[in-house]
């Protein structure tokens, strides 16, 4: 019997990260497909320099960042307590009760476990990948090196810590040299939306191209360029997930970066992929391994490449907390799969009470 009360959800957004602003812009999507009748939502932001307010104001007020001033704002909390399960508020001297968490927060301190090993202390039920899966996809260089053990192919890839290219840059070039072909793009293990990535043509440029991805993380992972399209594959649930259809990418810039996912909207997204219906099928069942090889939950949105030259299929990445913007690819699949935003919301919330071993 499905229970009549409405649950009371707290939505987390903005965070310690370089992705913050896309965050914002998430949130205000999230929020907005929240079915008022089902929810109480309560909105908890997080600003850059990592404080934690309560927020009452308009959803209108998130993406430009204006929210943090809002006068009814208050420090709050979520409380590790597990005799607590909700949110802390130490000026009211009060506690919120809260159901289920929706955390919005993409990239490090929001994705990459750490978040998750807070909800997990809490006891509340959340959206999205436990701490150890939504650690090992965040980390480039760890999930390519399980993901190349279980026999799932990729780009050629090898990695290195940064003081260690300081300390010794010939030898790694050397390395990259033998390995790879360029171009070749460098990125930060522990970074989303592109953030710190470059591509490279040439040995000249990869000084350079280190030090930007060092700026983002410690450690260094070094790609081969694939020709090829870039395709997307949404995957929702617990222990039988389901994959949306295969969408497609046509990057308005030399790849698929920053600017191009979130501020221009000058990418053309094909729904459906424009690939064979084979391919297609290969990239789903590809999308739901990887996934329950390492461990995910709730959702993830799978990234592959299709190479041009054989139509031989390679998985880029997993992305645990993957855009919920106006044109981000995982809501836009699900939606031509028949599941608009407010469905979606109920299924990631459903599939965090399952998880929990709570009744939904």
């Amino acid at each position: 019997m499905v229970s009549s009360m409405k649950k009371n959800v707290a939505v987390l957004f903005g965070g310690c990260s370089s992705e913050h602003e896309v965050s914002r812009m998430s949130a205000s999507y999230i929020l907005r497909q929240l079915d008022e009748e089902k929810y109480n939502v309560m909105m908890l932001g997080i600003t850059k320099e990592g404080r934690w307010l309560l927020y009452p104001g308009p959803i209108d007020a998130l993406p430009d960042g204006s929210w943090e001033k809002d006068p009814g704002c208050k420090p709050a909390f979520i409380s590790p307590d597990r005799v607590t399960r909700g949110i802390v508020v130490p000026e009211e001297n009060r506690v919120l009760p809260v159901d289920v968490i929706v955390p919005v927060l993409h990239g490090k301190n929001g994705e990459d476990g750490t978040m998750q090993g807070l909800f997990a202390l809490s006891g509340i039920p959340y959206v999205g990948c436990d701490t150890l899966s939504s650690a090992v996809c965040m980390d480039k260089a760890v999930a390519h090196s399980l993901l190349t053990n279980m026999g799932i192919e990729q780009a050629h890839y090898l990695w290195f810590f940064a003081h260690r290219y300081e300390a010794a840059a010939d030898v790694i070039k050397n390395k990259i040299a033998q390995r790879l072909d360029f171009p070749v793009f460098v990125k930060p293990a522990n970074a989303g939306s592109s953030v710190g990535v470059s591509k490279v043509s040439s040995m000249e440029e990869l000084d350079e191209a280190v030090r930007k991805a060092a700026h983002e993380d410690s450690k260094i992972v070094v790609e081969e360029g694939i020709v090829g399209q870039e395709v997307e594959c949404a995957v929702l649930g617990n222990e039988y997930p389901e994959a949306s259809i295969v969408g497609e990418i046509g990057a308005s810039a030399e790849f698929y970066d920053y600017d191009d996912k979130y501020k221009n909207g000058t990418s053309q997204l094909y729904i459906p992929a424009r690939i064979p219906e084979e391919t297609a099928e290969e990239i789903r069942k590809t999308a739901v391994r990887a996934y329950r090889l390492l461990g995910c939950k709730g959702l993830a949105r799978v990234d592959f490449f299709v190479r041009k030259s054989d139509g031989k299929v390679l998985l880029n990445e997993l992305n645990t907390l993957p855009g919920f913007t106006s044109i981000s690819m995982y809501p836009k699949l699900w939606e031509a799969c028949g599941v608009p935003g407010k469905e979606l919301m109920d299924k990631l919330i459903d599939c965090a009470m399952k998880a929990a071993g709570v009744q939904a």
